[in-house]
């Protein structure tokens, strides 16, 4: 996946050799055909390896919805050999995790074996560096941008294959006739008056008869149900044991009077007689790939001559698609000239041998949601359960002691679980993402790698048009549920809370709404700049690192968290960019499911006083912009101690029911 927009990393020389691991002067050379990338090439012109960019290959898309390019390195044994982080935008990565920790696990990948099964390549596997705690998703991002590019890489210059392979596992006994009839062994085979028609101008020609001038049988014996009942279990494991990856082992076995093998091959190294056709290639095998069989092991065979097993390079014959094997006899014609005699048998890998394509690798954020079906179900189900509630709110806010109880309960649910435990917790930096997305291209995958964040978007996305933005503020927040819950134990220890004059209130608003738009402005100049600024959020250093950071990061959280001992949700009122941004979509509410009175602000106030976050105006109206669904004055409204309008129409029903004594 090429881009024009933006380019990929260049490497130079020096990075090259230090990716590579090799030394002196190398050259690099560019290829932009099929697979792009550069090949290393030393001083002598022998290649040392390739290099690719994820960006430029794999595309690698991080959270940030910007471009996540690693320079992959890989030598011509089809292993990767180093890794290089080029670029990114990614939140974490710039803000929360070391260079060192970052290097260390891009390094992580060298040596890791691309000549594998793409689906143990793609799987976590022993040797291969696990994503990093608390940056699943852009680690996870660079792991799947590595592993893709380097095979995609390794294939693209010849080093693996991705055709179908051939069952080396399965096995069944059989005899002669039976794998004659799978196909297994194809028959080449001239008599004795063919070989006389041939040879009739030489000077010495071929006595006519029935009698095999050659009768050859030739096929792969790497399934073991062909190679261990031909040659026995012994003679079969020490004839494909040294097999590399890609390599195959054929068979010739002959009877008649001429020899497959003739007498020159040790002399000359090749067997010149034997040739291996496979398009245009002719590939004839050498002695050191060679291995001589005295006798058959499998019953019904008949009487032979000679037979061979001989090693096909997987760089020369692909032993999945057909190929033919020829034997070719000379003589010297009475003109001088040479006369040439083939005897060809054409091969195909039988079907019940061949292993299917291996199927497309899953897109990475399908494997996460594979992988992460418990943390996914646990969100789900609170996400149930919260629909409930807010549906079930008239029934449930007449009952003051359920109210609290499932206030509370859920609060420390999403506190402990959601963000303590699953990193469930929204922030600006998603909302930024988002935005800069349908600018630079949007695609579903970049926000389907984390399924717990997904889920949640969407439901409040859903929320926004039903309840507002208060369905996430003041249920779903994780930090939010940490104020509120330390704000309760405040209060019950006697900390006396402060009521901000309404004025000043109303005013100290502005700040978060200017905090957004400062956020998503500055990401249009400078990306690494917003995520400084969208440091204002202390989401990622009380709940995403559980306050395992820098101590001014700890100290401005712990700062907000005393704040807002004395002002409940003290952050939430007033700084939360995060808060700001979903309050302007939950201007499409569509439903109004909070109920207020006529009297309410007239003849009574004290909804206004106990409103979380100072929500209702000082003539009852509530901000749907600042209020976070907490019900609060929904059970006010119905409780007959609290509500002054209640309490007044208690007396004046007990007033009328004395009169009428």
């Amino acid at each position: 996946m090429a881009t024009d927009a933006i380019s990929a990393a260049q490497p130079d020389a020096t990075l090259a050799t230090a990716l590579l691991g090799v030394a002196g002067p190398v050259s690099l050379r560019r290829s932009a055909e099929g697979v792009p990338g550069w090949g290393v090439v030393s001083a002598s012109g022998e290649t040392l390896g390739y290099i690719g960019s994820t960006w430029e290959i794999a595309g690698s898309v991080g959270y940030s919805g910007r471009p996540l390019d690693i320079l992959v390195a890989i030598d011509t044994k089809a292993k990767i050999a180093g890794a290089r982080l080029m670029r990114h935008s990614e939140p974490v990565l710039t803000l929360g995790i070391s260079e060192a920790d970052i290097a260390a696990f891009v390094n992580g990948f060298a040596g890791i074996d691309l000549a594998a099964p793409r689906s143990e390549i793609l799987e976590p596997q022993e040797g291969a560096p696990d994503v990093i705690a608390r940056a699943t998703v852009s680690t996870g991002v660079i792991r799947d941008g590595i592993l893709r590019t380097a095979r995609t890489l390794a294939i693209g210059r010849g080093l693996i294959s991705d055709s179908a392979g051939i069952d080396r596992i399965s096995y069944a006994p059989s005899d002669w006739n039976a794998l004659l009839a799978k196909k297994a062994l194809r028959r080449g085979f001239a008599s004795m008056s063919d070989a006389a028609l041939a040879s009739a101008e030489a000077k010495v020609s071929v006595q006519p008869g029935e009698a095999p001038f050659l009768e050859f049988w030739t096929g792969l014996i790497d399934p073991p149900t062909v190679g261990q009942n031909l040659l026995g279990q012994q003679l079969y494991t020490q004839a494909v044991g040294s097999l590399g990856p890609r390599d195959a082992a054929l068979i010739v076995i002959s009877r008649g009077l001429y020899s497959p093998r003739g007498p020159l091959w040790r002399r000359s190294g090749q067997f010149d007689r034997l040739t291996i056709l496979q398009g245009a290639t002719r590939y004839h095998p050498k002695a050191e790939d060679v291995l001589i069989v005295k006798r058959l092991a499998i019953t019904g065979a008949p009487e032979i001559k000679e037979a061979s097993v001989f090693r096909l390079p997987g760089d020369a014959i692909d032993p999945t698609l057909p190929f033919r094997v020829e034997v070719t006899a000379s003589w010297p014609a009475r003109t001088g000239a040479q006369i040439v005699y083939v005897i060809g048998a054409d091969y195909a890998l039988p079907a019940i041998w061949r292993l299917a394509p291996p199927a497309p690798p899953e897109p990475l954020w399908r494997e996460i949601w594979a992988a992460k079906r418990i943390q996914t179900g646990i969100v789900a189900t609170m996400l149930g359960v919260l629909t409930l509630i807010l549906f079930a709110q008239e029934w449930i806010v007449h009952r003051p002691k359920l109210w609290r109880r499932l206030r509370l309960g859920f609060l420390a649910t999403t506190l402990f679980v959601l963000g303590w435990g699953l990193n469930g917790q929204l922030s600006v930096v998603q909302v930024v993402a988002f935005v800069q997305s349908l600018f630079s291209g949007f695609r579903w995958e970049t926000f389907l790698i984390e399924p717990v964040i997904f889920l949640l978007w969407a439901f409040v996305a859903l929320g926004l048009l039903f309840w507002g933005r208060g369905v996430f503020c003041g249920w779903l927040c994780p930090f939010g549920a940490l104020q509120e819950l330390l704000n309760e134990t405040a209060q019950k220890l006697g900390i006396r809370q402060i009521s901000v004059p309404q004025a000043l209130h109303e005013r100290l608003w502005a700040l978060k709404y200017t905090l957004f738009v400062a956020i998503v402005a500055l990401s249009f100049y400078s990306m690494h700049d917003a995520l400084v600024l969208a440091e204002a959020e202390p989401f990622k250093t009380a709940i995403s690192l559980r306050f395992l950071r820098a101590w001014p990061f700890v100290l401005f959280v712990l700062a907000l968290l005393v704040a807002g001992l004395f002002v409940e949700r003290f952050y939430c009122r007033y700084l939360c960019p995060l808060g700001a941004g979903l309050a302007i979509p939950a201007k499409l509410k569509i439903f109004d499911w909070l109920k207020r009175r006529p009297q309410c602000g007239r003849e009574c106030r004290y909804c206004e006083t106990q409103c979380t976050v100072g929500a209702i105006d000082p003539l009852g109206r509530i901000n749907p912009n600042e209020c976070v669904l907490c019900l609060r004055c929904q059970v006010i409204q119905h409780d007959e101690t609290a509500c002054m309008i209640l309490k007044r129409r208690v007396r004046a029903a007990q007033a009328a029911k004395e009169s009428n004594k």
